[in-house]
């Protein structure tokens, strides 16, 4: 990650926020229970937005179960 790329205009302002706040390196076990977090965040959103476009499609259980039953490699041709 090149200096270019953690100037504060291209930092939005929550993540120069999140940078000054961590400016002091921390302890590894603080530093990764952060990371946790972060991922568990992440996740969850991940989790709220597909759930918003399956709501927004209709897509079902029924519709994964019937997407796993079929066969997506394309058969080979023989010459």
């Amino acid at each position: 990650m090149g200096a270019e790329e953690l100037s504060s205009d291209a930092l939005n302002e929550q993540q120069a926020l999140m940078l000054r706040l961590l400016k002091k390196p921390l302890p590894e076990a603080g530093f990764a229970e952060i990371r946790r977090f972060a991922v568990k965040l992440l996740s969850r959103q991940l989790d709220e937005t597909l759930e918003n476009w399956e709501n927004k499609e209709d897509i079902t259980g029924q519709n994964y179960y019937k997407l796993s039953k079929v066969h997506f490699r394309s058969l080979s041709k023989k010459h």
